[in-house]
């Protein structure tokens, strides 16, 4: 899929336009300096054949949080911001999505000082599946521990879901799959395991579930929200905290979580099987549990869901 040639409608600054005629200067702030925040959303089909968005009460409060970390005042609320995701779902006749909103600084001038430029804001949607593959879903993936560190909390804003944070989170991922892997993890400065490229990670050990706290850097991930809430619900300890890469080696189970991977587990992490080398029992249990409640078959769930009429 070639998004540049792409067919479809996206909300841009207020209006729903055609994708192509969707431009912005090459001169733009953004583009220069990397000054731009965005989200990842996904809308479901549900069971009774309506289409709804998952968290997007959620994701539009951390879209506007990381907006102002960067003292980039919106001129969109975040009411105007959620029906315009419905809106792009709707006009591009999608029964599931995911969705890419985006806030950038305009291209009134150059220079670090970005205080007199423009604030503007697209939301775009396309069909897109299993993010590391339908056979990832079911029987895990292959990760490796990249070269490449992850950014601490006195370097940028790990609050933020910022474009400048993704470059370090690209170069780990082409460096392993060149090499074969299905995704990179990344160590924090201080030899902890912090998250993968663009996921959460979490770890199953003699029944309890463990995962990297945020204060190693990793994203406070929507998905990591919803699993530590089910978690919660299901009377599964947890525990947020700094964890070794051999915990992980020794590990029972490992999954990953994300808008985009959803809950993926980890069948072999640095060339070493985990647990029986397939979907671990909790895994399965809290993939399943997701599934069912992003298509709508769990009532105790269903205020996370935004269904489009």
């Amino acid at each position: 899929m070639n998004m540049a040639t792409q067919d479809g409608k996206l909300w841009m600054n207020g209006t729903i336009i055609e994708q192509p005629d969707a431009n912005v200067h090459v001169l733009t702030h953004s583009l220069h300096y990397g000054m731009a925040v965005f989200e990842g959303v996904r809308a479901y089909q549900t069971a009774d054949n309506r289409t709804a968005i998952f968290r997007l009460k959620e994701h539009t409060e951390r879209l506007l949080g990381s907006a102002k970390i960067f003292q980039m005042d919106v001129p969109f609320d975040a009411a105007t911001l959620e029906q315009a995701h419905k809106d792009v779902v709707k006009q591009n006749n999608l029964a599931e999505a995911y969705i890419r909103p985006l806030i950038w600084v305009g291209a009134e001038k150059l220079g670090l000082s970005s205080r007199d430029n423009s604030i503007n804001a697209m939301v775009a949607a396309w069909h897109w599946g299993a993010y590391l593959g339908e056979e990832g879903i079911k029987n895990g993936i292959r990760v490796k521990t990249s070269s490449f560190t992850h950014h601490m909390p006195n370097v940028t804003m790990c609050k933020a879901k910022a474009s400048s944070n993704y470059p370090v989170s690209i170069m780990a991922n082409q460096e392993v799959t060149r090499n074969g892997y299905d995704e990179a993890i990344l160590m924090d400065p201080q030899g902890y395991v912090c998250q993968g490229a663009g996921e959460n990670l979490f770890l199953v050990k003699d029944g309890v579930l463990h995962t990297p706290d945020l204060a190693g850097g990793a994203l406070d991930g929507i998905t990591r929200r919803t699993i530590l809430q089910f978690a919660a619900d299901l009377g599964i300890k947890v525990v947020e905290r700094r964890i070794t890469r051999d915990e992980f080696y020794l590990a029972d189970e490992i999954f990953m979580t994300g808008t985009a991977a959803e809950v993926t587990p980890i069948r072999e992490y640095d060339d070493r099987t985990i647990g029986n080398g397939g979907r671990g029992p909790l895994t399965e249990k809290l993939q399943t549990l997701y599934f069912d409640v992003v298509h709508g078959r769990n009532e105790q769930y269903m205020d996370w869901l935004s269904f489009i009429d």
